[in-house]
């Protein structure tokens, strides 16, 4: 065997050629593409993170930062209010590259193979190439894009403030088809077997087919939306302006069960988090809440001391989420009891990015941290 790698090594050294070899992430040290770390937008970590969580850097930038990060091979990805998308070293915080949009990005950046895609305020969808920035194709909405891409294949999803759910070909951004709703859409499309779902602001939870378009069904949600929904197999779940959080079958078009609170009367912005279990969600109520899965029945509440429109994510036996209190919680997945705060000192309505051992989340002053070991 020496004998062998020795020879390996001198082909190598003779060719003049250093080898590239891309292995899989280590267990436990998995990438977060896109907001809500998969195109179902369960908000479920397949990274794990250090019992204990330190402040490894931090960038700082002149504008808010509410767009939420993506992370993979070792590069941060974060759009900001200041009107570009920064790339950054996971390791140290260090600029990459950044590029300047056209508006500010309160969308999420969305990382497929080679290339970076995300919206801005001017309603202009960007590609770029993840080594250098350069841009590959752009796309003109109607209005602002403030939700994150979604992808499945060659196919990219994204909806904007003009009412359309917009269907864009990944390798070039040719428009493949949109499909208009009554009102605009700001949060995320969730996409699985084949269909994509939209919570919309003309209060409807659109069911399209994926191939063309098509609408397939609509659940009326009884108010309006801001929230991406989470799916969980032909069940999603997504809060309103209402004050409600709803699971929808979304196979059979109808409403399984309905959560409000009869004396906290506040609507829930945040999208959700589902596990196998359970369905955790913060509200503008200030509370962060875990519902049974199957029922709704509140099962926890943690109370903050500012809105929760950041949404939450689960790591292992840990929920994080920010408020806008300035603070970072963990609290405990089951129990909902606090396990680690972290004081920023500014609102946070961006939502913790998990990824390859790291949790990066930004402020509204402009400071975007890195945590981990």
């Amino acid at each position: 065997m020496r004998f062998i790698t020795a020879a390996l090594i001198l082909l190598w050294l003779i060719a003049g050629t250093t080898p590239v070899l891309r292995a899989e992430p280590a267990r436990g040290f998995n990438p977060w593409p896109m907001f809500r770390g998969n195109p179902q937008l369960t908000g479920v970590a397949e990274s794990t993170l250090p019992a204990e969580l330190k402040v490894r850097w931090k960038f700082t930038v002149a504008e808010a930062i509410v767009s939420t990060a993506a992370i993979l091979d070792g590069t941060v990805y974060v759009g900001c209010d200041d009107e570009n998308l920064y790339a950054l070293k996971l390791a140290d915080g260090a600029v990459r590259w950044k590029y300047t949009a056209k508006g500010p990005v309160q969308s999420s950046p969305t990382v497929i193979g080679s290339t970076v895609i995300f919206g801005d305020d001017a309603g202009v969808v960007h590609a770029l190439s993840t080594s250098d920035g350069t841009p590959r194709w752009t796309f003109a909405a109607g209005s602002r894009v403030v939700s994150s891409v979604n992808g499945s294949g060659d196919r990219l999803i994204v909806g904007s403030y003009d009412g359309f759910v917009y269907c864009l070909s990944l390798s070039d951004g040719k428009l493949l088809w949109k499909t208009e709703t009554e009102s605009k859409i700001h949060g995320t499309a969730a996409i699985r077997d084949g269909h994509v779902m939209v919570a919309g602001c003309d209060e409807r939870f659109h069911v399209l087919q994926l191939a063309d378009g098509a609408r397939v069904r609509q659940v009326s949600m009884g108010s309006v939306s801001g929230a991406s929904p989470a799916l969980s197999g032909t069940r999603a779940f997504v809060g309103t302006y209402g004050n409600q959080v709803r699971c929808i079958d979304w196979a059979k078009g109808e409403t399984v069960w309905t959560f409000q609170d009869a004396e906290r009367e506040f609507p829930f912005f945040a999208s959700a988090a589902v596990t196998a279990d359970s369905v955790i969600v913060g509200g503008r109520d200030k509370r962060l809440r875990a519902l049974d899965i199957d029922t709704g029945r509140q099962r926890w509440v943690f109370e903050t001391k500012g809105r929760v429109d950041s949404s939450p994510v689960v790591v292992g036996d840990r929920v994080l989420a920010g408020s806008n209190d300035g603070n970072l919680y963990a609290v405990g997945l089951t129990t909902g009891a606090l396990v680690w705060r972290f004081e920023a000192g500014a609102p946070i309505s961006a939502s913790p990015a998990v990824g390859e051992g790291c949790l990066v989340i930004g402020t509204e002053d402009g400071v975007l941290y890195c945590f981990g070991e």
